[in-house]
């Protein structure tokens, strides 16, 4: 491979975050990361660069590396671990191992799993990384409690629902996000504009923390879900607003039991409508 071809194969990475392949999109994606923070703007790179070298260097499938299949799932995990734990040697490490094991997750899942992998060997490498680090104490989590609010913020809740899938709190930095999403796709960013406003809708509907509704955590995991389940055919948005709003519920009760959800909500309903419509629909 070609210092060309790997560099694309990087941004394709960290596009594919949002199931896009596209290196203009990737090349947006990481302007609105480096937009909101420098550090998790480099926990993007390193993710990038780690992942798709772990890819090649262990000689995995030269098209999916081209793709950026091995690129995202350890780019996510490198922005949660600077996300959750800022930009220290203990983070450092922990993310370098995490990526390498989404890597290793990622081709097991390839090879065996019948169902799409999307982001979940980013979660299960990431929930991993994380207990070691607050388990042994290596560094400590670096999050505030969620805001408390009564009044509903419509234009951050939409824009920080799309921002949050790469840990963005900031409405400029989604915005640039949905324009890269726009380059790759139009009909995934009209998928991801309806995720993000039904996970409004819903959680307006059945009066959820308006604190977190306004950071955009009811609406991420939609976002992806709407993706996944694109369809041109506007009859079977039905599937993916399902999706949608089985997750906002998921995270909901993630976060009233005190989990971090990461993407598992997206990934389990996701799986859940893909396996319903294969058994139905054949």
């Amino acid at each position: 491979m070609t210092v060309k071809n790997f560099i694309e194969a990087c941004f394709k990475g960290i596009s594919q975050v949002f199931l896009i392949e596209n290196v203009t999109t990737g090349v947006f994606f990481l302007t609105g990361i480096f937009y909101h923070s420098r550090c998790l703007g480099m926990g993007a790179v390193f993710g990038a660069l780690v992942g798709t070298g772990q890819a090649l260097l262990l000689k995995y499938n030269s098209d999916d590396i081209r793709q950026g299949l091995y690129g995202y799932n350890s780019t996510l995990v490198c922005l949660a671990i600077f996300y959750f734990f800022g930009l220290t040697i203990p983070a450092l490490i922990a993310s370098f191992l995490g990526a390498t094991l989404s890597v290793f997750i990622t081709n097991i899942m390839r090879r065996t799993w019948r169902l799409p992998t999307f982001t979940a060997p980013f979660i299960v490498s990431t929930w991993i990384v994380m207990s070691a680090l607050l388990t042994f104490h290596f560094a400590p989590l670096q999050t505030s409690p969620l805001p408390m609010s009564n009044t509903i913020s419509m234009i951050s809740a939409l824009c920080l629902g799309v921002g949050q899938v790469m840990f963005l709190e900031d409405v400029v930095a989604g915005m640039i996000l949905f324009i890269g999403i726009l380059a790759g796709s139009r009909v995934s960013a009209l998928y991801a504009v309806l995720g993000t406003a039904l996970g409004v809708a819903v959680s307006i509907a059945c009066s959820l923390p308006i604190g977190a509704m306004n950071l955009g955590l009811f609406g991420f995991n939609g976002v992806l879900c709407g993706i996944a389940l694109a369809d041109r055919k506007w009859g079977q948005a039905y599937w993916a607003m399902a999706a949608m709003s089985v997750s906002t519920f998921m995270v909901y009760g993630m976060l009233k039991v005190g989990i971090i959800s990461l993407t598992s909500p997206f990934v389990i309903s996701t799986w859940v409508v893909l396996l319903i419509k294969r058994r139905f629909l054949r």
